[in-house]
């Protein structure tokens, strides 16, 4: 997705919700250059989180075994990095059901938990990045957004099944806090 919208760059702060099992975070560690590879750029710092374990990877302050959605978890990341974040992408997906509706459901109240730690942690003119699946309570999730960033869009990766329900929300542009998310 960075190919095309451009929204990482060396010595940005990301933080990686959802992280295992780390494919995401070494491509933003390398895109923020936090694994130092580029010499003449500016080192970044990602962050990673996951309820799953996943492997250390070069670069990234990672939180394995770590529920996101709790306040100990998020006062943790806040107490680690000295600003807020540039980016926070959010991969985090509940173990599917089967039930879409369900499903749908759960993962819109995880991007709901997103968007209120987003409100404290992301800097003015920063981006985020969030996985949903398609459904009934999307529009709803969307007019947040839109008070939220000055851009926002859908994005549907190649990586995914047509018929699938996963896309993505690119927001662009944080602009304000609100409250009641």
């Amino acid at each position: 997705m960075d190919d095309h919208y451009r929204f990482l760059r060396p010595g940005q702060t990301v933080l990686d919700c959802g992280a295992a099992p780390g494919a995401w975070s070494q491509v933003l560690a390398k895109r923020t250059n936090a694994n130092g590879e580029q010499v003449e750029k500016r080192v970044g710092k990602v962050m990673a989180v996951d309820l799953s374990p996943f492997h250390p990877i070069v670069g990234v302050t990672s939180f394995p075994l770590s529920d996101f959605t709790s306040p100990e978890t998020q006062k943790q990341i806040l107490e680690t990095i000295d600003s807020k974040f540039d980016v926070i992408v959010s991969d985090m997906a509940p173990k599917v059901s089967g039930m879409n509706s369900l499903d749908h459901e759960i993962i819109i109240d995880l991007c709901r938990k997103v968007v209120r730690f987003s409100e404290c942690a992301l800097k003015p003119n920063g981006t985020l990045l969030m996985k949903i699946f398609d459904g009934g309570l999307t529009k709803d999730l969307e007019k947040i957004l839109v008070n939220m960033f000055h851009k926002v869009k859908y994005v549907k990766p190649d990586s995914s099944r047509k018929n699938s329900a996963e896309i993505y929300f690119l927001c662009l542009k944080f602009k304000i806090k609100l409250s009641n998310t």
